[in-house]
């Protein structure tokens, strides 16, 4: 614990940062989404019942777990995290509570750089699933029957919204007791897992390997403690639709 407090108060605001924005949205454009500055989305970390306010932990999947919401760079590097939050809470909940959320809407996050598609303006966005608010700087996919054009939206918002999910992966796979509970108290364990984060960037900006079979293992102590499905939002906002 002396380690993951010490990494978490000294090395997380050197590693955990936005970095170069400009290379971010390059990279995911070259991916096929333009003016993108990161892909957000939730993960559950199992955990022991708690002795306090053990319900508001359970997740739809009937385990108890402990949220951690992430926005990655092109490169699933963790450019913001936030970690606490019960496993009861829909992720929109978590997200509308944190200050990335409040910086995004007083668009002080990102540089106010705006691109013109078609007639319309759009800023810098973050992508996110259907369990995330349409705001006019997070986008998410079309639901319901779709033409051609929201398809191909769609697969490109789909192909970029990936490397989030792969970071999650990785990030488990390096650290496995991640997958599984372990036995550490409710205060220690979102500094843990901010500590595995801050870890992970090092990792990943330093090349370093990741073995093939950490992926099976992981897997493999996954299956216990499947993701709960989260309730998509349907509310959205005009501008937002119109930058869509």
């Amino acid at each position: 614990m002396q380690v993951a407090k010490a990494i978490t108060e000294v090395l997380l605001r050197k590693v955990v940062t936005l970095g170069n924005v400009q290379v971010i949205v390059d990279g995911f454009a070259a991916m096929g989404f333009p003016d993108c500055g990161g892909a957000i989305d939730g993960t559950h970390i199992p955990i022991l019942a708690p002795e306090h306010q053990g319900t508001q932990y359970i997740n739809c999947m009937g385990y108890f777990s402990m949220v951690l919401q992430a926005l990655v760079d092109h490169k699933g590097r963790f450019t913001n995290i936030n970690v606490g939050w019960p496993g009861r809470v829909h992720d929109a909940r978590v997200f509308r509570n944190t200050n990335l959320f409040k910086w995004l809407q007083q668009g002080t996050y990102f540089p106010d750089q705006k691109i013109t598609v078609g007639n319309v303006e759009m800023p810098i966005v973050i992508l996110g699933d259907p369990a995330y608010p349409l705001m006019p700087w997070l986008m998410k996919p079309y639901t319901g029957s779709l033409d051609r054009s929201q398809e191909l939206f769609n697969y490109r918002l789909s192909k970029c919204r990936m490397v989030v999910e792969c970071a999650f992966g990785r990030l488990k796979g390096r650290w496995q007791s991640l997958l599984t509970r372990s036995d550490l108290s409710q205060t220690n364990i979102p500094i843990v897992i901010a500590a595995c984060c801050g870890l992970h960037n090092l990792c990943e900006s330093k090349g370093e390997t990741f073995m093939a079979g950490w992926e099976a293992e992981a897997n493999r102590l996954a299956a216990d403690y499947a993701q709960p499905d989260t309730r998509a939002i349907r509310r959205s906002h005009q501008e937002a639709l119109r930058i869509r």
